[in-house]
């Protein structure tokens, strides 16, 4: 029987609506029940200034914390000008320091990206597993999760719309358990 495993969610869009956030729950209502899912907010995040290191601002604390206590981390985002959000850099680079106390280091991790485009957000998701692999985060390789034409997969209520895309984000979620609980035990 596998493991209860918690999963912080990041998702890379501040917009109350956005596409990523629905994906991200989406993922999460299909996702096996021993996953529990923990929505950590980049949004409140001051810009990382090394500087601030000697007393570092609450929310950098708050947010370091709430990474370090999951399992496993889950990154869904929407594509900006062929890479991440720069509020994802910045999340990102909030949790690799200080250095040598990285909240990022040796977690399972996935990500999934998405545009409205056929794309699905491909330069995105490139640019963020090459920083995976700089914060040794084991990363789910396959399948490479780009989600194309997403504007066109969610219902009025945000809900997932499209069964194909269904079977394809349960499938995911499947692996991405499966991987976490491999580097895990």
């Amino acid at each position: 029987m596998a493991q209860n495993r918690t999963v912080a969610v990041i998702v890379g869009s501040l917009r109350k609506e956005s596409f990523s956030r629905k994906l991200a729950k989406a993922i999460a209502a299909v996702a096996p029940a021993n996953l529990t899912f923990d929505f950590v907010e980049i949004g409140q995040l001051p810009f990382f200034n090394q500087d601030l290191e000697q007393t570092p601002p609450q929310e950098w604390v708050d947010f370091r914390d709430k990474v370090r206590a999951a399992d496993a981390v889950l990154f869904v985002t929407p594509e900006y000008n062929r890479s991440i959000p720069g509020v994802l850099k910045n999340a990102i680079d909030v949790g690799s320091r200080p250095y040598g106390h990285s909240v990022w280091n040796g977690k399972p991790s996935a990500v999934v990206s998405n545009s409205p485009g056929a794309i699905g957000g491909f330069g995105a998701y490139h640019h963020l597993r090459q920083s995976m692999v700089f914060l040794n985060m084991p990363t789910v390789n396959q399948p490479e999760t780009y989600v194309g034409g997403v504007a066109s997969l969610f219902d009025e209520n945000g809900e997932l719309a499209n069964e194909a895309s269904r079977e394809f984000l349960t499938g995911f979620a499947q692996t991405f358990a499966d991987g976490i609980d491999r580097h895990l035990t």
